[in-house]
């Protein structure tokens, strides 16, 4: 059983990111396991001085991070980026410096957004930033949803909300995909030539 850890990019309550999160597990492989992060508007600004001794909402999603074999992300696109509540989550999960709990993860990302092209900027982003943390994106499909509010019916049971038949398939697809990552150890695979690396830099 694949243990992932979703996070959901926006604080509001009828988020439509959190919505597509939720209706995840019917699509999911079988022994996958989608449990949501709801501590994301829990964790302070980030500053290296609470490191030493973070905050209960900060250990909280590093155990959440360490426990999970996947990472599953879905962002807005606030301005033309990823939000602020979740580029600090991923400020502090990528701290202590040298033992961060990212690092060796797989992760799958989406964005969505009711404009025209789907938060496609904030998920490019969110890819650059994986790639400097260490962390393997699945490569496709790239899934960014335009148009959200017409692809979801928010009073729906979770294996009936996603509306779109293309983008429950793009998204059955990804995850398959996540859960392939996951079984070959990709995320372990990108982070070992630096062990190694390391380990001759300090001999």
């Amino acid at each position: 059983m694949s243990r992932v850890l979703a996070i959901s990019g926006s604080l509001r309550a009828a988020s439509y990111h959190t919505q597509l999160l939720s209706c995840l597990q019917p699509l999911a492989p079988e022994g996958m396991h989608i449990a949501l992060f709801p501590g994301l508007g829990d964790l302070p600004h980030f500053s290296e001085d609470l490191e030493t001794d973070p905050p209960l909402p900060v250990r909280e999603l590093w155990q959440a991070i360490a426990e999970a074999d996947g990472l599953l992300i879905a962002t807005p696109e606030y301005n033309g980026a990823i939000p602020g509540v979740l580029k600090n989550a991923l400020d502090w999960a990528s701290r202590p410096r040298g033992t961060s709990v990212l690092p060796g993860h797989a992760a799958m990302v989406l964005s969505a957004s009711p404009g025209l092209f789907g938060g496609i900027r904030a998920q490019a982003q969110l890819r650059e930033m994986f790639a400097l943390l260490n962390v393997y994106v699945v490569g496709g499909p790239q899934v960014a949803i335009p148009a959200v509010h017409t692809r979801l019916n928010p009073t729906a049971e979770p294996e009936q909300r996603l509306t779109d038949p293309i983008t429950r398939a793009m998204l059955t697809s990804l995850l398959h995909g996540l859960e392939e990552a996951i079984d070959h150890q990709a995320g372990r695979r990108l982070v070992k030539p630096l062990h190694h690396l390391q380990s001759q830099q300090a001999t």
